[in-house]
C-alpha cells in the first residue's frame, strides 16, 4: 500500500505543478463556483454528467444521468387533426388565418403531453471541516485531457482534486490528495431532488435509490441507482445511515456510478442496482492511474484531430472570467481558439457512441447533459426547430463523426414513432415529427398552437443523415439510414397541397419557427413559409440522390423529381429581402430571434453568391435587417451565415458579441456568455457553443459549393494562422491548412474516396509533384453536384462583383483514394 501511495503522490505532484500553469486549452479561475451553477466547470463521458463547483469547504459534483428524466413511454398525438385539416387550409388559403389557427388549436394542439423533462440525479457533496479559509486558490478545466482540477492551501497543506468522467470505465471518478500524509479528512453524502431515499453499506458505499418526476398526468417510471464508493490510502472509513466519513488518510479516490432501468424510449425493464453496481466493481480493482490514463487515451482519440491557432496575445495570461469580460474591447485571438475548441469538448462530453457493450447514448439536449433543475428552462429536452440539429453541427466538420451516432439512431426511432402520427393526424404515409422530442420520441404537436404547428422536425433532422455520408461516401451506411430518409419525405409527397393561385405545391398548415408578421402578430400559422418550401426542397433532393446511390427506388425517385418541380421558389420582397413569407410581409425593423427562412444559406446551401447571387444578395439584407445581438444560439447560427455570406469580419464581430458576459452592465438585451463559457440564451443552452464552434470552422473552411473553399470569411485581425484535422465533403481530410495576410500559405489534403478535387483558394498555389489545373464546368466529383433546379448558370463575373465577396481562384486536380497532396505558395 505504501508504494502504490508513494508513486501517486508523484504523479499527483507532477500534474499539479502542471495544473499551475495555465495553457492555451485551459479554462481556469482564481476563486470556487460557490453556489452558481454556471461558474462550476462541466465533465461528461455521453451518458454520465456532473458539474463541478471547486468548493474547498464543500464541494459539490451536480450528477446527471441521460436516461433520467421525467413520465415514462407515451404518446401526445391527437387524432381530432385528420377531419380538420381540410376546414383548416380552407380558412388559411381565403385569407382568415386567424379563424384557422383557432380551431387548429382546438383540433391539432396535444390534449396529452408536451413532452418530458430532462431531470437531475442529485448531488455528491464532500464536506471538509476547516476548509473555509484558504489561500493559493486555483481550478481549471482542462480540456486537453478533460479533467477537472482544483487546488488550494490550508494551513500550510496543499489539497488537490481531480475529476473525470471516463468513457471507457463508465464512472466519474474523483482523487483527493495532500501534499503531507494523514491530512485528509472529509464527510460525503448524497441529497437529491427526486423522490428516493440514501442507504451506506461498511464497505464506503453510499446509494441513492431513486424515481424520476411525474409530468401532465404521466408518472415518473425511470428508476435509478447512483452508486458511491470510497477507496481511502490510510486513515479509516466510517459509515454511518447517509454518509461516509473519512478520517486521516493519505489520499482517497471516489467512483461514482449511476444506472437506470431504460433500455430503449420504449422498454423500462434494466434493474438499476446491478448496473450501477457492474461499472463500479469493475472500477473499484483498478487504480486512479490505470483509470485515468485510459480516460485520456479514450479522450484524445477525438479531441487531438484537430487544432487550431489563430495566434495569442497578452490576454492568455488572464484568468477565463477576465479574459471575456475584456475580449470585446481587446486583443485575444486565442480565446477564440479556447471557444472553439471548447465547443467540441462538450459536443464529446455529451454525445458517445457505442462502445464496451453499451448501446449508443442519448442525444445532446438543450443542456448537453447538464441540469440541475427538476422543471428546467424548455424541459431540457430536444427542441427540433433549430435547437438539436444545432447541436451536431460541428459533428462532421470538425472530425467528429462518431458523436452524430446518438442522433442517427434518434432519428432512426423517430421514424418509427412518427409513422402513427403521420397517419392518425394527416392520413398520410411516411412519418412526421413536430418542433419539440425527447427520450420517449413524442412526435405530435408540443405547446400552443402558435409554437407547435410545424411538422418539419423529422424533414429536418434528416439532413443530418445525409450530410454524414457525404463527408464519409459510406454507401453501407447510407443503406441503413436510407428507410428514415424515405419516411420522412414520403410524408410531404402525400401532404404537400396545391396553393390557389400560383398553383405551388406548399406545406399547410404550418408556420415559420415561432415567429409571425407584424400584420397579424399573434398569428403564426399559414401555408408555403420559406423555410418549410426550403426543407422540403432537401428532403425530396437527399432521398432521391441516396435512391440514386444505392440504385433503388426509380419510381420513387421520379416522383420526387416531379414534386419537387412544382415547390413554391424563394422570393426576393419589397425590401430586396429574402421573404420569410410566401406573402411579402416581412418588417425590417422584426429582430425575431428565429430567421427561418435563412435556413437555405445555412445549414442548406440552396443559397450561393456563384449559382443564385439574387438571392444571395437577399438573405444577406434579410440578416442585415434582424441585427447582431440576440439570444446567445441565434448568435452562433449568425456567425455561420457571415461566414456563408463571406464576411469574415461581420462573423468575427458576431463572436465578439457571443462572447460577452451575459450580465454585462449597461448590455442591451441578448445572450451572450457565462463566466464557465456555457452560452446563455439566456439561461443556458448549449446551442449556441456548437453553433459558433461550427461558425469558427465555416470561416475558415466551406465545402457545399460546388468546391473546397480555403479561408472564405477570414476577419482581418487573424492574420496568420492554421488549422489541421478539419473534414470536407467528399471524403477529403484537411490535414493542414496554414495562412499568412489573407493568403494560403500551405495546403495539404487527403482524399479518402479519390475523385475529382476541387479548390476554391485566394491565392495562387502550386501542388508538390502534381499539376493544378484551372477549374471549368461543373465539378466531375459527384459528392459536389449543384442542382440545376435552383440556378442552371453559374453566374457571371459581373453579378458576383455587386456582391461584397473577394475574388478567389478555383483550381482542379485528380486524387487517389488513401493519398496525400501538399500544396504551396
Amino acid at each position: 500500500m505504501k508504494k502504490t501511495f508513494s508513486f501517486f503522490i508523484l504523479f499527483t505532484l507532477t500534474i499539479s505543478a502542471f495544473a499551475q500553469q495555465p495553457g492555451t486549452l485551459k479554462l481556469w479561475y482564481k476563486k470556487p463556483a460557490g453556489n452558481t451553477w454556471t461558474d462550476a466547470l462541466p465533465v461528461g463521458n455521453g451518458r454520465l454528467g456532473a458539474m463541478v463547483y471547486g468548493n474547498p469547504g464543500q464541494e459539490i459534483l451536480k450528477l446527471n444521468e441521460t436516461s433520467v428524466w421525467s413520465g415514462g413511454p407515451n404518446r401526445n398525438d391527437n387524432p381530432d387533426a385528420l377531419a380538420a385539416i381540410p376546414e383548416i387550409r380552407k380558412l388559411i388559403f381565403e385569407g382568415k388565418h386567424a379563424e384557422a389557427q383557432k380551431l387548429a388549436a382546438q383540433k391539432i394542439e396535444s390534449k396529452k403531453a408536451n413532452g418530458m423533462m430532462y431531470q437531475p440525479v442529485g448531488n455528491l457533496n464532500l464536506k471538509f471541516s476547516g476548509h473555509d479559509s484558504f489561500t493559493n486558490y486555483y481550478r481549471e478545466l482542462d480540456i486537453e485531457n478533460a479533467v477537472a482540477t482544483t487546488s488550494y492551501t490550508v494551513d500550510g497543506v496543499k489539497y488537490t482534486r481531480k475529476v473525470i468522467a471516463s468513457v471507457p470505465d463508465q464512472v466519474i471518478a474523483i482523487r483527493l490528495t495532500a501534499d503531507k500524509p494523514g491530512k485528509l479528512s472529509f464527510t460525503s453524502f448524497l441529497n437529491s431532488p427526486q423522490k428516493g431515499k440514501t442507504i451506506t453499506d461498511k464497505n464506503g458505499k453510499l446509494i441513492f435509490s431513486g424515481i424520476s418526476g411525474d409530468r401532465e398526468g404521466i408518472k415518473g417510471q425511470v428508476a435509478f441507482n447512483a452508486h458511491v464508493k470510497v477507496l481511502n490510502e490510510g486513515g479509516e472509513i466510517i459509515s454511518g445511515d447517509t454518509s461516509i466519513v473519512v478520517d486521516g488518510a493519505n489520499a482517497v479516490t471516489i467512483l461514482v456510478s449511476i444506472g437506470s432501468n431504460f433500455v430503449d424510449y420504449k422498454t423500462l425493464t434494466a434493474n438499476p442496482e446491478t448496473k450501477a453496481d457492474m461499472f463500479l466493481q469493475k472500477a473499484e480493482k483498478r487504480s486512479f492511474v490505470a483509470i485515468f490514463k485510459d480516460h485520456v487515451t479514450a479522450y484524445q482519440k477525438y479531441f487531438n484531430r484537430v487544432k487550431l491557432d489563430l495566434g495569442t496575445s497578452a490576454s492568455a495570461s488572464l484568468s477565463t472570467d477576465e479574459r471575456i469580460e475584456k475580449f470585446a474591447g481587446g486583443n485575444d485571438p486565442g480565446l477564440v481558439s479556447l471557444y472553439f475548441q471548447f465547443g467540441r469538448y462538450l459536443l464529446i462530453s455529451s454525445s458517445q457512441p457505442a462502445q464496451n457493450g453499451m448501446p449508443v447514448g442519448q442525444v445532446a439536449n438543450l443542456q448537453g447533459i447538464w441540469n440541475q433543475e427538476m422543471r428546467p428552462p424548455w424541459g431540457s429536452k430536444y427542441t427540433i426547430n433549430i435547437n438539436t440539429e444545432m447541436n451536431y453541427w460541428p459533428a462532421e466538420v470538425t472530425n467528429l463523426t462518431e458523436m452524430h451516432d446518438p442522433l442517427v439512431q434518434m432519428i432512426k426511432e423517430l421514424s418509427v414513432t412518427g409513422q402513427q402520427t403521420a397517419k392518425e393526424m394527416y392520413g398520410a404515409n411516411g412519418w412526421v415529427a413536430h418542433h419539440n422530442t425527447d427520450i420517449w420520441r413524442i412526435t405530435g404537436p408540443v405547446d400552443p398552437i402558435f409554437y407547435a404547428m410545424w411538422p418539419m422536425g423529422g424533414a429536418w433532422l434528416s439532413q443530418h443523415v445525409w450530410e454524414k455520408y457525404n463527408y464519409s461516401g459510406d454507401k453501407n451506411y447510407l443503406k441503413s439510414v436510407y428507410p428514415a430518409m424515405k419516411g420522412a419525405a414520403q410524408f410531404f409527397v402525400d401532404f404537400l397541397i396545391e396553393e390557389p393561385t400560383k398553383k405551388w405545391l406548399v406545406v399547410a398548415p404550418s408556420m415559420s419557427p415561432e415567429n409571425a408578421p407584424a400584420s397579424r402578430p399573434d398569428v403564426t400559422i399559414g401555408a408555403g413559409h420559406t423555410m418549410d418550401n426550403q426543407i422540403v426542397f432537401d428532403i425530396f433532393t437527399s432521398t432521391l440522390r441516396a435512391a440514386e446511390v444505392l440504385g433503388i427506388d426509380p419510381e420513387f425517385v421520379k416522383i420526387l423529381k416531379e414534386k419537387r418541380a412544382r415547390l413554391a421558389p424563394m422570393q426576393i420582397g419589397k425590401h430586396g429581402q429574402l421573404q420569410e413569407w410566401l406573402e411579402d410581409l416581412d418588417n425590417p425593423e422584426d429582430k425575431h430571434r428565429h430567421i427561418s427562412h435563412l435556413y437555405g444559406l445555412f445549414p442548406s446551401h440552396q443559397l450561393s453568391a456563384y449559382r443564385t447571387p439574387e438571392l444571395f444578395g437577399a438573405a444577406r439584407t434579410s440578416l442585415e435587417h434582424r441585427g447582431d445581438v440576440s439570444t446567445g444560439w441565434s448568435m452562433g447560427w449568425k456567425v455561420n451565415w457571415w461566414a456563408r455570406l463571406q464576411d469574415g469580419n461581420r462573423a468575427y464581430k458576431l463572436i465578439t458579441d457571443q462572447l460577452t458576459p451575459v450580465n454585462v452592465a449597461g448590455k442591451k438585451g441578448g445572450g451572450g456568455t457565462y463566466t464557465n463559457l456555457f452560452d446563455a440564451h439566456p439561461p443556458f443552452q448549449i446551442d449556441g457553443n456548437f453553433g459558433c464552434t461550427a461558425g469558427i470552422a465555416e470561416m475558415l473552411l466551406q465545402s457545399h459549393d460546388g468546391a473546397i473553399h480555403f479561408l472564405p470569411a477570414l476577419p482581418d485581425g487573424w492574420k496568420i494562422g492554421s488549422i489541421s484535422g478539419l473534414r470536407a465533403r467528399g471524403g477529403f481530410d484537411i490535414v493542414s491548412l496554414e495562412w499568412k495576410d489573407g493568403k494560403v500559405s500551405k495546403l495539404v489534403i487527403k482524399s479518402n474516396l479519390g475523385g475529382n478535387c476541387r479548390l476554391r483558394i485566394p491565392n495562387k498555389l502550386n501542388g508538390n509533384n502534381f499539376q493544378l489545373k484551372i477549374a471549368t464546368g461543373e465539378n466531375s466529383n459527384l459528392f459536389y453536384q449543384t442542382d440545376p433546379v435552383l440556378d442552371p448558370i453559374i453566374s457571371s463575373a459581373a453579378k458576383i462583383n455587386k456582391l461584397p465577396i473577394k475574388e478567389t481562384l478555383l483550381y482542379d486536380f485528380p486524387t487517389q483514394a488513401g493519398k496525400t497532396y501538399t500544396l504551396n505558395m
